[in-house]
């Protein structure tokens, strides 16, 4: 996975966030959104996210892999 810089990662507008009003989770690419998929799943495990968020999460992942 390609690494993303602070100043790159502030450069990013909220729709490239999973949870953009947290600016959390960042799925610019295929690479970041299959890595989000992964962190929110072993938050789940964890009990830090609920199944919903994981699954609103997922979706716009999805969409960015689809592309």
């Amino acid at each position: 996975m390609a690494k993303l810089s602070k100043s790159d990662r502030d450069a990013l507008p909220k729709s490239k966030f999973a949870k953009p009003e947290k600016r959390a989770y960042p799925i610019e690419n295929e690479a970041h959104a299959k890595n989000v998929k992964a962190r929110a799943s072993q938050a789940v495990k964890a009990g830090r996210m609920s199944k919903a968020e994981e699954a609103k999460i997922d979706k716009k992942a999805d969409a960015v892999i689809k592309k």
